[in-house]
């Protein structure tokens, strides 16, 4: 009897275990994160100034839900980085279903938004409530952008909740492999989310 598991209930284990899931420990794996970004411009940074301020006033007033991540930082990343204009189409909350291979198990799960080129799966982003901890929620993506349908090509995610920023790559042509960059927050004097959109534009270059 086929058994039905959640993809926000499973962990890595899990994934290493039945996928073969396995993280790289070499740093050339994921450069895209870190190495030759394109430049931000005065403006963009005026511009994203207004975002970290616009969200770090949300925080005075809790909740913080995903649709108001969504909103108020997430668009404005996905703007300034070129992902609404072509080449690339926006699909939200698509479903996703994973099998395990020779055993009765199905993860299923539902992206909040995703970036789509000619029907392949080229940026997952996971928003969560602004109180969770991106740690737990790793295990959600990497299950996701394991259903990438096009396994000859790497996928890149990006996992937010807010005011702290993870961004992923997922390997599936032999062994899946993948890779996790360091952490950006909002909570810093600086705003890291200059080199966000910078990760962003970079990515946005490689898909194209």
């Amino acid at each position: 009897m086929v058994q039905f598991v959640q993809a926000q209930n499973i962990g890595i284990a899990y994934l290493e275990e039945r996928f073969g899931l396995q993280i790289s420990k070499d740093e050339n794996f994921f450069r895209e994160w870190f190495e030759s970004l394109p430049e931000i411009t005065d403006v963009e940074k005026q511009y994203l100034d207004r975002v970290k301020n616009n969200f770090l006033n949300l925080v005075q007033r809790p909740p913080i839900l995903e649709n108001a991540v969504k909103m108020v930082v997430l668009s404005p990343l996905l703007d300034l980085a070129g992902f609404y204009s072509q080449p690339f189409s926006i699909a939200t909350e698509e479903s996703i279903e994973i099998s395990v291979e020779d055993e009765e198990e199905i993860i299923r799960g539902r992206i909040d938004v995703l970036v789509i080129q000619e029907q392949f799966w080229l940026l997952v982003i996971e928003s969560k409530r602004a109180s969770f901890s991106l740690l737990e929620n790793i295990p959600q993506a990497l299950a996701y952008m394991l259903a990438n349908p096009n396994q000859e090509k790497p996928v890149f995610g990006l996992l937010t909740n807010g005011s702290h920023f993870l961004f992923l790559k997922v390997n599936s042509s032999n062994t899946p492999i993948y890779g996790i960059s360091d952490e950006f927050t909002l909570l810093k004097r600086k705003n890291e989310l200059y080199e966000v959109l910078a990760i962003l534009k970079k990515l946005s270059q490689i898909l194209r």
